[in-house]
């Protein structure tokens, strides 16, 4: 009976020592936080708004954790202790970018810069203030790379000018650029837009140029999306680390369509596709674009 007893509680030990060691080898989830600023037109394309509509597929996705917030929520869905509990921030905005809290936008990216989280702007998110920010502070550490390397040991810099909100014509000058002044090399900040844009539902042609990336992964190396918007090139953003997937449609359009950076210690990704009153983000191909961007860029 003792040797039974004995038996038994090592099956125990046992037991609770292999569970325990499975859970502390189990990763820690994925905590998304998905930023919407809900603009009733969204309601053509998804009931309950196409944040909701990303949270809740992401939700239900293996190993992630989502959460839906937007303008209306309590500090804009931006308060520290939600931001302090978030590995990802995925960022939809349309037309209400200059209404996020300056304070707000600076607590998003400073966490970014210091590797707490990670950053995904969707389509017109170029314009958003978050997305602008850490695109000023790239362009800010590319800048001595761009310079004579003569120069660079004692060169100065004027990173003061500020960040605008305005369109660019297709013969404008590239943004971020560079241009000595007085012996002062002065940086003009990214545009972080393109010269033009057409809304007519038109279907792009998506090429992943980079299938061994991990936000390719389980992606075809050719995919169609049947309604979007077109944006066309160039793309006034600091160059990136990796394009991994191309756009083209049928009138010779084309755009870097899925962009990524190391900003500071953290990690950014743009992905263009989308329109609020097109079911773009239903489709497959791109949820798992995005359920790929999540997992690489969080911390």
């Amino acid at each position: 009976m003792d040797q039974m007893i004995i038996r038994c509680l090592l099956s125990l030990t046992l037991f609770f020592g292999v569970l325990g060691a499975a859970r502390a080898q189990s990763p820690k989830p994925v905590r998304v936080l998905v930023w919407d600023d809900q603009q009733p037109e969204q309601a053509k394309a998804y009931e309950n708004f196409l944040g909701n509509a990303l949270a809740d597929h992401l939700g239900k996705r293996p190993g992630i954790r989502a959460l839906s917030v937007n303008l209306n929520s309590p500090e804009q869905g931006l308060d520290s202790a939600t931001l302090d509990a978030t590995d990802v921030i995925v960022w939809w905005g349309h037309r209400k970018h200059g209404e996020i809290k300056n304070e707000r936008v600076e607590a998003v990216v400073q966490r970014v810069l210091d590797g707490k989280l990670g950053f995904i702007a969707l389509h017109s998110a170029h314009f958003a203030e978050p997305f602008m920010r850490l695109m000023y502070e790239r362009a800010k550490k590319d800048a001595p790379k761009q310079i004579p390397e003569a120069e660079r040991a004692t060169a100065k810099f004027d990173f003061s000018a500020p960040l605008k909100r305005n369109l660019v014509n297709r013969d404008a000058k590239l943004t971020p650029s560079l241009e000595k002044v007085d012996g002062v090399w002065r940086l003009t900040p990214p545009a972080c837009v393109f010269p033009a844009w057409r809304a007519d539902g038109a279907p792009s042609h998506v090429t992943t140029l980079l299938p061994d990336h991990p936000i390719a992964k389980g992606l075809p190396v050719k995919w169609n999306i049947p309604q979007t918007e077109m944006y066309d090139e160039p793309f006034h953003v600091p160059t990136p680390d990796a394009v991994i997937f191309e756009e083209r449609w049928d009138k010779g359009e084309k755009f870097r369509s899925g962009c990524v950076w190391q900003v500071k210690q953290g990690r950014v990704f743009y992905f263009r596709p989308g329109h609020e009153t097109y079911p773009v983000y239903r489709q497959a191909e791109n949820l798992t674009v995005i359920e790929n961007a999540v997992r690489w860029v969080a911390p």
